[in-house]
């Protein structure tokens, strides 16, 4: 008899437990970040964009153009709905953005305009004209502060050898830019958005590094440099608010074990690993779960990623935090023939697509009380 009472009692437990789970209610947002990939537009302004226009080597049209907002603008409306299903996005970092200007044809999109999009642009020094970019949703977010923070390097910190000359490109169509009067290398800079995700202060980084042009070994101080510049920012951040909440994203030309992340940034893999003032890379453990964002020579990597800071990840939901992480690669966005095969399905010549990276997301919960 004690035995059926005991089993008994623990049937009657778990169908409280069980109840009581089931009547917590969240709130949900999305965090994603995106590299939109040569979202140019057909006018012909001061930067290097002569490569997309009618008249340039892609052809670029108004029709490819307006071809090229409805697909990134599909995609950006679906990110993160599995789990989320009543709303797109309420942050979206990108990268490879021309100008302002496409940024509010973007989020003009049908499929978008509902959404009350905010843009926080800021032009870099980028020799190729291509910035990074913060969207918002306005009656979500209030952005109180935004700044672009520049990325000094030279090419004197370049590791050369002999070797290293004849090195090819390396999983990237960017090309880093090189001043011969200065030696300076002219690349994004780093936006930082302060502001308030539903009352909740939150600090927002978004991050595009310099290219693996020339080859990753030797470009590698660069994306050094651009990890010490991203834990600089954050640092900075807790000097005034030691318990700052920070997300840091972006295409980073690297993966999660190189240098510029583990050490510049001081990305940790595991959740139980983080102590006051560290970042949580989730992106780290599903690379070596065979994920990955781009793909080049049939070889993926993971270089979109959303890391947050140690306060984002305690646990209780009580205020907003970090709940799961996830890559968005349905399979409209993949390329399905040929010798790219499983790859992001890009734009080309005769077929406008997507972007030669997966748009990677987190979510934020915080339980309604």
């Amino acid at each position: 008899m004690r035995i059926k009472n005991f089993i008994t009692l623990c049937f009657v437990f778990f169908a409280i437990f069980s109840a009581n789970a089931q009547a917590k209610k969240y709130i949900v947002h999305t965090v994603a970040f995106y590299n939109f990939e040569n979202l140019f537009d057909t006018i012909n302004q001061a930067n290097n964009d002569e490569e997309w226009l009618p008249n340039g080597a892609q052809n670029w049209t108004s029709k490819k153009y307006k071809k090229k907002l409805h697909n990134l603008a599909r995609v950006i409306s679906e990110i993160g709905t599995t789990d989320n299903p009543n709303n797109s996005p309420t942050l979206i970092g990108g990268c490879e953005i021309e100008n302002r200007g496409v940024l509010e044809d973007l989020v003009k999109e049908p499929a978008l305009i509902n959404k009350g999009y905010g843009i926080v642009h800021f032009d870099s020094p980028d020799k190729r004209g291509i910035d990074v970019a913060l969207l918002y949703q306005k009656s979500h977010f209030k952005p109180t502060s935004y700044k672009n923070i520049p990325l000094l390097i030279y090419k004197n910190q370049l590791k050369t050898s002999a070797k290293d000359k004849n090195v090819t490109d390396d999983a990237s169509d960017d090309k880093s830019e090189i001043d011969k009067d200065l030696d300076r290398v002219y690349t994004r800079d780093q936006l930082l958005v302060t502001g308030f995700l539903d009352g909740e202060e939150i600090n927002i980084i978004v991050n595009h590094w310099p290219s693996r042009s020339g080859g990753e070994k030797k470009s590698s101080p660069f994306r050094e440099a651009a990890g010490r510049l991203n834990r600089q920012i954050m640092d900075s951040i807790y000097k005034i608010n030691p318990n700052a909440k920070i997300i840091t994203m972006g295409d980073l030309n690297d993966g999660s074990y190189n240098k510029s992340v583990k050490e510049g940034i001081g990305a940790k893999r595991k959740k139980e690993e983080l102590k006051q003032f560290d970042i949580y890379n989730p992106f780290e453990e599903m690379f070596y779960k065979g994920n990955a964002t781009l793909f080049y020579r049939d070889a993926g990597d993971i270089f979109d990623q959303i890391m947050v800071s140690e306060a984002l990840v305690k646990n209780d939901y009580s205020s907003f935090e970090y709940w799961k992480a996830g890559i968005y690669n349905k399979p409209y966005m993949i390329q399905t023939t040929g010798q790219y095969k499983g790859y992001p399905l890009r734009h080309g010549m005769n077929e406008i697509g997507f972007s030669d990276h997966f748009p990677v997301y987190i979510y934020l919960l915080k339980e309604i009380k």
